[in-house]
């Protein structure tokens, strides 16, 4: 089943809220429902990944950070330098948001993994990345794809948000693994960009299932509904096929939990916008 008329260059970010299903459209910045199509928000750059923000609002990894986004701006941080730009980011159970980043150009070891803790803070938790994807969290477990390496790895969280040496959790050998979610029963699904494929990963690590999909390069996944849900991307299609780029549904029995929403409160002055935030609007704030 095809969910959305339009084909999105790089669809990402599934997440199922209290509204429906959203999910982000990177390189032209915007949030958009899946159920209806309605833009939620437009940036005038890159926007990765979005959770809900108890109370009301997102909070976004987008451009060189990330961002409080409730009907204009807050810029937490932007830790990063034009060279490079955000990706996927989740927010944990305890109400933290983890975010990646990853160089335009995809050099080896540039990405990194940042954490936002309740007041606001943005933390360097993890180095030495390419192109980090997921998070995805069961409990106090995160899985953290470095999808250019095709490795999945484990971590271990403490009560105060502090990792674990980590292990490899699963290695992919066709294409990369990319978002990722975890189910009610502790298995692992994740898009495999470049192979028209969406994997179930085991507990232990292992190929519990392998699902086709009709796009080259599937990019993100969501349970919800009784169904999966897979995004996908054009961007680097020579000749996309008629499929790549869509919102794509198949019947699934599995269940996962909606999004955890964020629960940070940053004390930043908001830059009141409506509904495209350019650059310029928030130059005052940048670092």
């Amino acid at each position: 089943m095809v969910l959305s008329a339009e084909r999105f260059e790089l669809g990402e970010g599934l997440r199922s809220v209290s509204g429906g299903l959203v999910m982000t459209d990177i390189l032209s910045g915007r949030l958009l429902s899946v159920d209806t199509g309605e833009v939620l928000v437009s940036l005038d750059e890159p926007l990765g990944a979005v959770a809900p923000l108890a109370g009301g609002g997102w909070i976004a990894a987008a451009g060189r950070g990330m961002a409080v986004l409730d009907g204009g701006v807050r810029w937490l941080a932007r830790p990063v330098d034009a060279s490079m730009r955000m990706n996927d980011g989740v927010a944990d159970a305890s109400g933290r948001f983890w975010a990646g980043a990853m160089a335009w150009d995809a050099r080896p070891g540039a990405g990194r993994l940042f954490r936002v803790d309740p007041d606001g803070s943005v933390r360097t938790v993890l180095e030495g990345l390419t192109v980090p994807n997921g998070p995805a969290f069961a409990g106090d477990t995160m899985y953290l794809a470095d999808s250019a390496a095709g490795v999945i790895h484990r971590y271990e969280v403490s009560e105060a948000g502090e990792l674990g040496p980590g292990e490899l959790f699963a290695r992919v050998e066709e294409g990369s693994p990319d978002g990722m979610t975890v189910d009610a029963e502790g298995y692992v699904w994740s898009a495999i960009w470049g192979a028209s494929r969406v994997v179930r990963f085991a507990p232990d690590g292992t190929v519990d299932r392998v699902l086709p999909v009709p796009a080259v390069q599937p990019t993100s996944v969501c349970l919800a509904g009784g169904r999966l849900i897979v995004t996908s991307a054009t961007h680097g299609l020579a000749a996309p096929g008629p499929l790549d780029g869509a919102v794509l549904a198949t019947p699934c029995s599995v269940t996962a939990a909606p999004a955890c929403a964020a629960r940070v409160r940053p004390g930043l002055p908001t830059v009141r916008l409506g509904k495209t935030i350019t650059p310029e609007d928030v130059r005052s704030l940048d670092d």
